[in-house]
């Protein structure tokens, strides 16, 4: 029976494995991932009937949740069925059946995993839409670079988006998927930066059970979250060598091993990769390899920053304040002359993320349906370019201490690490005084 249903599913083209019994199928369940397990009810070294496929189904769903089984067996009974679809088999087939049969059963299984995915993938396209409408550019170096993205997302190339922290690579980068052939399926964004090196590579690549001390079960890797759809590496320059080799084996060849596999895995993924720092000047002090590189930089997006497109400061600001005040539910007409010429003339460090920020704060702050002078951080009304910290008349001790918060943490890119560091306060004091402030979000990702 096992070598029929391995020739009849090969046939149609499917992947198969074989396993005489329990323990020799669950030991090759820990060395890989599995769509689908068919096993009889009944096998030879249980010691009453139905043991040996109720405990595998057990063991299976221990060991990777997400994959489906199937029970075949001549001994159907009610009470059997009903247990086996309780402990979580997909279907229940009795002997004989017509190989069409189970053909047709096996299919819905795989669908079945295949919707699953798609259903988180749609929820969260639900949740936010993104595309070219959420990109504000009203002057021509945004309205080429969107040009470009329409070229560019129609391809399965490898895309580098660069541009420094803030100024929206991810932006891009949804924008990128939601115009391809991927757009159904998932994109996975990765702050490569934010994983441990020691997490790494499982977290990118996924693990069998046993690879390393606390592999309790299989785990798929992000790269196999994202098969089908688009991967977003940001921030790529800081992956370490040793992963690097591994990012292009994948570049390359579309395939990715497990830790502790024995055996590659076929993927079908796109990946655009982000970064704020040169990766050719990383290449030369050699922390990046030169021919990961060459296979990233076929087709590179230039974000500019906003100082550069000021242009777009002020259908920017509006997007937000409409943004903020329908979130807060606080409908606010507009932004006062005085106020949107400081937004003009300040120089944004922290480029789109900065300004979002502010119009956050000044939306949470302000009294009345227009942003003024007063709603702005004192970073704005107390210091434009080349100005050292605020030293305006008239600003009490804490907006005083409010503006030079601030400007540390604008000097130290946002990172509250080092900000408190120099600040010599801690990081929860520094999170409670920012909090204080009415400045909410992951300042850290800036």
């Amino acid at each position: 029976m096992r070598l029929t249903l391995s020739m009849l599913l090969r046939a149609e083209g499917f992947r198969v494995a074989e396993a005489e019994g329990a323990a020799v199928a669950l030991g090759k369940m820990e060395r890989e991932v599995f769509d689908v397990v068919i096993t009889d009810l009944r096998m030879e070294g249980g010691r009453m009937e139905g043991e040996g496929g109720v405990e595998l189904l057990k063991a299976v769903k221990q060991v990777s949740p997400g994959t489906e089984v199937i029970i075949l067996t001549a001994y159907g009974s009610i009470h059997s069925a009903v247990e086996a679809v309780r402990l979580g088999a997909f279907h229940y087939l009795t002997k004989p059946f017509e190989p069409e049969e189970l053909l047709l059963i096996v299919r819905k299984a795989e669908e079945r995993r295949s919707l699953m995915r798609e259903v988180e993938s749609l929820r969260a396209q639900v949740r936010d839409r993104w595309g070219l409408e959420r990109i504000v550019a009203k002057g021509q170096k945004m309205q080429r670079l969107l040009e470009l993205i329409c070229r560019v997302a129609v391809t399965d190339a490898t895309i580098l988006i660069q541009g420094e922290s803030g100024t929206g690579k991810e932006l891009v980068a949804r924008a990128i998927h939601a115009r391809s052939r991927r757009a159904s399926h998932p994109f996975i964004p990765i702050d490569c930066g934010s994983l441990p090196e020691p997490l790494l590579e499982s977290e990118l690549f996924g693990h069998v059970r046993g690879a390393f001390t606390g592999a309790v079960e299989n785990k798929n890797g992000l790269f196999t979250e994202a098969d089908g759809g688009t991967i977003f590496l940001d921030e790529i320059g800081v992956i370490p060598l040793s992963t690097q080799v591994k990012l292009l084996r994948v570049l390359q060849e579309q395939t990715i091993r497990r830790v502790g596999a024995t055996t590659p895995t076929k993927i079908d993924i796109r990946v655009v990769a982000a970064t704020n720092q040169g990766l050719k000047h990383l290449v030369e002090k050699g922390a990046f390899r030169e021919d990961l590189y060459y296979r990233l930089n076929g087709i590179i997006l230039d974000v500019p920053p906003l100082r550069d497109r000021r242009e777009d400061i002020i259908p920017l600001a509006g997007h937000f304040l409409k943004l903020y005040g329908d979130k807060l539910r606080k409908p606010l007409a507009r932004i006062a002359p005085e106020a949107m010429d400081l937004l003009l003339r300040y120089s944004w460090p922290g480029n789109v993320r900065e300004l979002e920020r502010t119009i956050e704060r000044a939306v949470v702050l302000t009294l009345g349906e227009t942003i003024t002078v007063q709603d702005l951080p004192p970073t704005l009304t107390g210091r434009l370019e080349g100005e050292a910290v605020p030293t305006r008349k008239g600003l009490s001790l804490a907006e005083v201490e409010e503006a030079h918060i601030l400007s540390v943490l604008y000097e130290h890119g946002w990172n509250q690490a080092r900000a408190a560091e120099e600040l010599g306060i801690s990081r929860t004091t520094l999170w409670r005084k920012l909090k204080e402030y009415g400045i909410v979000g992951p300042l850290t990702s800036l």
